[in-house]
């Protein structure tokens, strides 16, 4: 991503590209005026009832099942104190920097709205944090998706408070305190209300959607095009693409603006002219024919997700929360049911998008399917094997993605002695779309080999324009048809072409 500019906190929150932007790829964050001035107006509120000595949950009582215990003033400090450190309770893997700065910014966009009552020293310490490049060390399991993404976040904030572990310059944990006194950064003292406001937010899973939301406007655009190869290697009509058969008949936007860039991709095929005439195949199979309304219906999905995305960006979720009259008011906004529901949604569509990709690929190494093509792609059959074993990670890969596809959302299991009776678990709906995500690009970039290789092996006939320069761009990095040789780097880096957008120019 070239100049990447800094992104600036108001109360009114933050764009999905901007998270993206802090998140992968470091633009700085800047606090305006605004901002600072609506933390400052939250405060004084949560500042005249504690004065007051009403009783508000998480203000002055205990937490979850313990909310009816009032605590003194004197241990106030110490409450939120004891929150977090009891709250850092994940466990296993390390969750990866990019969903970790994610997590930190989202939370840092709500405590900015003024509606958290926290004070300003605690944003502004926790956009140096992001700005230093320091990164908490978060562990993946954990959060059940209600009440916030409480450990995760617990975990962070943490760090805050100058405790746990961030991550060293090796990717391992290191103790937190030291790396903030290298970076010239004080730690906060925690005061009345600010560590629930620290941890009771969707921001994890909400962080992990808009990555994945992003990524997959790419491997959406790139699969039209893959798919496209495929038709042109396989022989396949670009008939069925043209735009009367999708918008007027049915009008999934989607769905035309897949057979709208599947169409484009191939017009000028050499190879799809040189069968027009005297084909006797009336359709192609329903992974060529069909290629559009799946894509456009995994299309119309993304777009689904992202407008609950766009509605959770502009949210305010915490517990208790600060009306725009003072008033502090408990609610249920931290449970992640929209989210966790799009992100399961997500999953079943990417690994249908997988499959389809999958049936092309198989298709494109069948000889009794291929319409003369070499078995496998192979240079000489039964001495080379060709791409033969490349389907079969290809298969490996969809078969998990279906795994995946199982909804997160469906389940709940009670906490906190039953207060908490109900969850979203969609955190792990999150972890479960990352996963989805890699798999799915790994999918798109065999195709793409096995397309690109077809498409060579069609010589002299001359592909498309578009689909021909995805070829070229390709074969910088990956060579072209040949006797077998080692074809694990060659997908690895087929993966990173699909990544980095190689397939859109």
């Amino acid at each position: 991503m070239s100049a990447v500019r800094d992104v600036v906190l108001r109360p009114a929150g933050l764009a999905a590209d901007e998270v993206v932007a802090v998140a992968r790829h470091g633009a700085r964050v800047r606090l305006d005026a605004a901002a600072l001035g609506a933390v400052a107006a939250g405060r004084r509120h949560i500042d005249a009832l504690i004065a007051s000595g009403e009783p508000v949950y998480g203000v002055n009582t205990g937490f979850g099942a313990l909310a009816s215990r009032h605590v003194a003033p004197d241990f106030l400090a110490q409450l939120q104190r004891s929150l977090i450190r009891s709250h850092a309770a994940g466990t296993g893997r390390l969750v990866e920097p990019e969903v970790v700065r994610a997590m930190v910014l989202l939370r840092l966009r709500t405590l900015a709205s003024g509606r958290t009552g926290v004070r300003p020293v605690v944003v502004e310490t926790m956009a140096a944090i992001l700005n230093a490049g320091i990164v908490p060390a978060v562990r993946e399991h954990g959060s059940l998706g209600c009440s916030g993404d409480l450990a995760p976040l617990a975990h962070c904030a943490l760090v805050l408070m100058g405790e746990g572990e961030v991550l060293g310059p090796d990717g391992s944990p290191v103790a937190a305190g030291p790396v903030l006194r290298a970076a010239g950064i004080a730690p906060v003292e925690l005061a009345e209300k600010e560590g629930l406001a620290l941890i009771n937010g969707t921001d994890g899973m909400l962080g992990m959607l808009l990555l994945a939301l992003a990524d997959i406007d790419v491997l959406c655009d790139s699969g039209d095009v893959i798919a496209a190869m495929s038709v042109e290697a396989l022989l396949g009509t670009d008939a069925v693409f043209r735009p009367e058969l999708h918008g007027p008949l049915r009008p999934h936007p989607g769905q035309a603006r897949s057979a709208e860039r599947m169409l484009a991709a191939l017009e000028g095929s050499g190879i799809v002219a040189s069968h027009r005439e005297g084909d006797d195949r009336v359709q192609d199979a329903y992974s060529l024919r069909c290629a559009p309304q799946v894509a456009g219906a995994v299309r119309d999905t993304v777009a689904h997700a992202r407008t609950v995305a766009e509605r959770e960006l502009a949210s305010v979720v915490d517990n208790p929360v600060v009306l725009s009259d003072g008033r502090v008011s408990s609610n249920g906004n931290f449970h992640g049911a929209p989210v966790a529901y799009v992100l399961d949604f997500l999953a079943i569509a990417l690994a249908d998008l997988a499959s389809m990709a999958e049936r092309r690929t198989d298709r494109l190494l069948d000889p009794a399917r291929s319409h003369g093509l070499p078995p496998f792609l192979a240079a000489d059959p039964g001495v080379d094997s060709g791409l033969m074993i490349a389907q079969y990670t290809q298969a490996a890969l969809v078969s998990e993605m279906k795994r995946l596809a199982v909804p997160a959302s469906a389940d709940s299991i009670p906490s906190s002695a039953m207060q908490e009776d109900h969850v979203s678990m969609g955190w792990s709906a999150a972890r479960k779309l990352r996963a989805s995500v890699d798999a799915a690009r790994r999918v798109l970039a065999i195709e793409l080999l096995s397309a690109a290789r077809g498409i060579d092996l069609r010589a002299p006939l001359r592909p498309a324009a578009a689909t021909g320069a995805v070829r070229d761009r390709l074969r910088a990095t990956v060579p072209g048809p040949g006797p077998d040789r080692f074809l694990s780097p060659e997908i690895e880096a087929a993966v990173g072409f699909v990544a980095r957008g190689g397939v859109l120019g």
